[in-house]
């Protein structure tokens, strides 16, 4: 596992884990052929999946269509348990991009088998984070454009001001299930446009004041 570079004080912030938020965009949730939810879908992917800028997404023998989700990723600060929306934000240390890559073949099997989909989410190198954390001042999470290039193609563009459930909301909503700890991260959902990725592949995600992510395929 890649640690973040993060630091509180003088405390290491490492995450025990990444909170993903499905269908969090109206547009994405309709080119899936799914439902727009009432309520967040929850799913977690583990640390282990972490990699930074610059690194290698490998892709596994055991799928044959892995697919790129760029997100906004929210950096737990403060340890956050049964939080209200309004004291969510203090709970927050900063925002960086997050790859949600999906083995998407698996994935599809797992939802036809009413599985979970850990498998398709969970690979090494399946959650590329950077290029650098931005502070919780310095970024309003609200409306700020996000956007993915592969082999400088623009696969997916939006505006976090279209997620369905806003950065206040899942803190606080998650808090009340599980809590979050110091280095956790919220994958906030993707917009529309996410497809395949290939051996070879250069991956540029971007997202308005954090930078762009970048990463290359490769088959193992």
């Amino acid at each position: 596992m890649v640690n973040l570079p993060l630091k509180n004080g003088e405390v290491e912030l490492i995450p025990t884990k990444i909170v993903a938020v499905g269908r969090n965009y109206r547009a994405h949730a309709e080119e899936m052929q799914s439902a727009v939810p009432k309520e967040p879908v929850l799913f977690l992917k583990p640390p282990s999946a972490i990699i930074g800028p610059d690194s290698d997404i490998l892709l596994p023998p055991q799928t044959r269509r892995v697919e790129h989700e760029v997100e906004l990723a929210v950096i737990i600060g403060k340890r956050a348990k049964n939080v209200s929306e309004e004291e969510a934000m203090k709970h927050v240390f900063g925002y960086t991009i997050l790859l949600d890559l999906t083995a998407r073949d698996l994935q599809a099997e797992a939802k036809k088998r009413g599985l979970p989909w850990s498998v398709s989410k969970g690979f090494d190198t399946f959650a590329p984070v950077g290029p650098r954390i931005v502070p919780a001042d310095e970024l309003a999470p609200e409306s700020v454009s996000i956007s993915l290039k592969v082999n400088g193609e623009l696969r997916q563009r939006g505006n976090t001001r279209d997620m369905i459930f806003t950065v206040p909301f899942l803190i606080s909503y998650i808090s009340r299930i599980m809590t979050l700890e110091p280095g956790d991260i919220i994958a906030t959902g993707t917009p529309a446009g996410v497809g395949e990725i290939k051996d070879g592949d250069v991956i540029e995600a971007k997202i308005e004041k954090i930078g762009v992510l970048r990463e290359k395929v490769r088959r193992i």
